[in-house]
């Protein structure tokens, strides 16, 4: 794996492991964000590995069409997508964003994000696009 590559690998599951402590804290609203994060995150990792480009996108449904992620996972990428500023900015989240999350919704939440990093390793194991060298 490339060291480009593995700095957004390493650092979605830094992500993601936070994620799992603020749940544990009951900081919900950060769950959110640092799942959105972690995702992004992930399949910028994806893609650098096999089209070794970078995408500047945080549209999580975009970045995971362009590495062919199943379509059982659009539907949690459409909504985890927005979590990047409803989790943190109250004119965005038009309410408090703390005050929107609950353990119910943290909990789909992580689950969701860490089947998508389970697809995602696999796909990493996977020998990287050599077309391109």
């Amino acid at each position: 794996m490339r060291k480009e590559t593995n700095n957004w690998w390493i650092q979605a599951k830094k992500d993601l492991t936070t994620a799992k402590n603020s749940f544990k804290s009951r900081d919900y609203y950060m769950v959110a964000f640092l799942c959105q994060q972690a995702v992004e995150k992930s399949l910028t990792a994806l893609i650098l590995h096999t089209k070794r480009e970078f995408y500047p996108s945080h549209s999580l449904i975009y970045l995971g069409k362009s590495v062919g992620i199943p379509h059982t996972f659009h539907s949690f990428l459409r909504e985890l997508t927005p979590q990047y500023t409803i989790s943190r900015y109250p004119n965005a989240a038009g309410e408090v964003p703390f005050e929107l999350y609950d353990e119910e919704i943290a909990s789909k939440f992580l689950k969701k994000s860490e089947e998508v990093f389970q697809w995602i390793e696999e796909q990493l194991k996977l020998p990287e696009d050599s077309s391109e060298d």
